[in-house]
């Protein structure tokens, strides 16, 4: 990137699938960056980049990690619908305790924070397009599909919570239906797409009338580095995510067109994943804050993208013999 100025940058949970992509990004731009991560990236693209293996719950780990840096893009976190169904004390555990020791290690090293969040923070509130300041609606706390909303919405708690006590400088970006090459096949297009070069039927829950906001992992990179370089983000909140809104279903025929698959099978939610999950029927964010702050806008269509992330796992033959981690 012209006229930017090479920095020291820890990314938590840089081996994962957003994390890989910004990781590479922030080394091609000339940043000295460091991973912290449970895993080691699977492949080799994120040569010259130092690894440190660890749990965010080890706070000397974290620490020894991140001395020194300049910048911290915390992306670590459990996440997935089969994640938090199966595993909702780790998801509040890890997603809580882990934010709060990068926060502390941040405001040691006064390094700037930019956290990931997500579209779930918002839960079931009706009124849409969402806003960065609307409300929040959640279901009751019995049931374990609402763990990760408010293991996120806690630790964005804890972000502005640091930031109004020791100064830290942080911002904070919530992503909506990021999908491309590398992301684990238990999410709508990733699974698609995996059983789709696999040859198995695509699946559809309650006839895909759902619709969602898919975003191009290289545009939600983008966006998230533009709240770190941005210092009118400072101490904000912006919605990373396309406004193009699109039923489930209407992803899973596209898919399906672009890798020749005619085979669709429709799932009762309830029947795959139990009457304590809820499904949402639309979620669509509000992005003209980051278009007006950050100057930030997806660039990629959901055909262009689907196209590129089919391309690469047609040539990823590890990636394809993935489990399909999804239900039905």
């Amino acid at each position: 990137m012209s006229g930017h100025t090479p920095r020291r940058v820890l990314v938590t949970g840089g081996s994962g699938f957003l994390g890989h992509h910004l990781v590479e990004r922030l080394r091609d731009r000339g940043d000295e960056v460091t991973v912290f991560d449970v895993s080691a990236p699977r492949r080799a693209a994120c040569a010259g980049v130092r690894f440190v293996e660890g749990d965010l719950r080890d706070e000397a780990a974290l620490e020894g990690a991140g001395r020194g840096a300049e910048v911290v893009y915390h992306l670590a976190a459990v996440v997935g619908v089969d994640q938090y169904l199966a595993r909702p004390l780790d998801v509040v555990d890890i997603n809580f305790s882990g934010t709060r020791n990068v926060l502390g290690v941040a405001a040691r090293a006064g390094a700037k924070v930019v956290l990931a969040s997500t579209s779930e923070v918002f839960g079931k509130n009706p009124a849409v397009p969402w806003r960065e300041d609307g409300d929040r609606v959640l279901g009751p706390t019995t049931s374990d599909r609402w763990s990760y909303s408010s293991s996120k919405a806690l630790a964005e708690h804890l972000t502005f919570a640091f930031a109004r006590r020791h100064g830290l400088d942080a911002t904070v970006v919530r992503y909506f239906n990021v999908y491309g090459p590398r992301q684990r096949p238990a999410y709508v297009v990733s699974r698609s797409v995996h059983r789709a070069l696999n040859g198995r039927p695509l699946v559809v829950y309650d006839g895909g009338r759902q619709t969602r906001c898919f975003t191009f992992v290289d545009d939600a990179v983008t966006g998230t580095i533009r709240a770190a370089d941005e210092p009118a983000a400072s101490g904000e909140v912006f919605n990373i995510g396309s406004m193009a809104e699109t039923s489930v279903g209407t992803v899973v025929g596209l898919v399906a067109e672009l890798t020749g698959t005619t085979s669709v099978v429709d799932v009762d939610t309830t029947a795959a994943l139990g009457e304590s999950y809820e499904d949402l029927g639309r979620r669509v964010p509000d992005n003209a804050k980051a278009a007006r702050v950050l100057g930030w806008r997806p660039e990629t269509s959901l055909r262009d993208g689907l196209v590129r992330t089919i391309e690469w796992a047609r040539a990823s033959d590890w990636w394809l013999a993935l489990p399909d981690s999804g239900a039905g």
